[in-house]
């Protein structure tokens, strides 16, 4: 039986609530820390990883999603938040999805940023190479596949040429120990039946740039969710680290709008 430990968590502010879910191979600090300090500044932010990532241990078998939906409902549990509204990047949004879908009365709000409901062919691929890199313990070539698959082009490109080793290592070291478990889970999940069942306030945000999930995944969530809101950035599959500014902006207006 997989034991799962209780997710490390930081809570941030005060007001109305939100609760994060971050990326595969990411952490809360990897994935959110840009736009942390405008987020916590009119709301409670409450930020736990997932096993394997930041503080959190990693688990003792695979990872499920229902798993980490009830795990990050845990953490806004213990950060006594009765409401929230959640914010998924990638894996997140899968988290965030199901999360709703098992807690329809606890959720206010979706912000699905890079997001899918079910892995296509390319992503299936590059899930793959991801795993087997990191079986072998291959962090160098790691390093370069998640430039390759996770930056946009406009961005990686852009960098001096003396720039791009450092950024390499930069990417190597912050490697989680769970993100081979955490990508499985990826591969694994479908929340295609869920969609249908959200009738909150949904913003859909996808990178136009992004190679490891297409944003034709991102149209097919807004497209599934009634109401959705569809907003494009002109980022690879990291916009908290390309264009993190705009990523923002597109989070906190929704929220204003909608008063969350």
């Amino acid at each position: 039986m997989t034991r799962i430990p209780a997710f490390a968590t930081t809570v941030h502010g005060t007001g109305p609530g939100l609760l994060l879910a971050h990326g595969a191979g990411g952490s809360i600090e990897g994935n959110y820390a840009p736009i942390l300090p405008a987020l916590s500044a009119g709301h409670t932010v409450v930020a736990p990883d997932y096993p394997g990532s930041g503080a959190t241990p990693r688990a003792t078998g695979p990872l499920a999603l229902d798993a980490l939906a009830d795990g990050i409902v845990a953490a806004a549990d213990e950060a006594g938040l009765e409401t929230f509204t959640l914010l998924g990047y990638s894996l997140g949004t899968l988290v965030s999805v199901r999360a709703a879908a098992r807690y329809p009365e606890r959720v206010r709000g979706l912000v699905l940023t890079a997001g899918l409901a079910k892995a296509d062919n390319r992503t299936r691929a590059s899930l793959f190479l991801w795993q087997r890199l990191l079986e072998q313990g291959d962090l160098e070539a790691f390093a370069r596949f998640v430039a390759l698959s996770g930056f946009g082009e406009t961005f990686f490109n852009g960098l001096p040429e003396a720039a791009v080793g450092p950024f390499l290592e930069l990417v190597e070291r912050g490697v989680p120990a769970g993100a081979a478990e955490q990508a499985a889970v990826v591969g694994a999940s479908d929340t295609t039946g869920d969609l249908a069942g959200i009738s909150v306030p949904t913003l859909v945000i996808a990178p136009l740039q992004d190679t490891l999930v297409a944003p034709a995944n991102s149209r097919f969530l807004a497209d599934r969710i009634a109401g959705a809101e569809y907003a494009e950035l002109d980022t690879g599959h990291v916009p908290m680290a390309e264009r993190p500014e705009e990523w923002q902006k597109l989070i906190l207006d929704f929220l204003d709008r909608h008063e969350l």
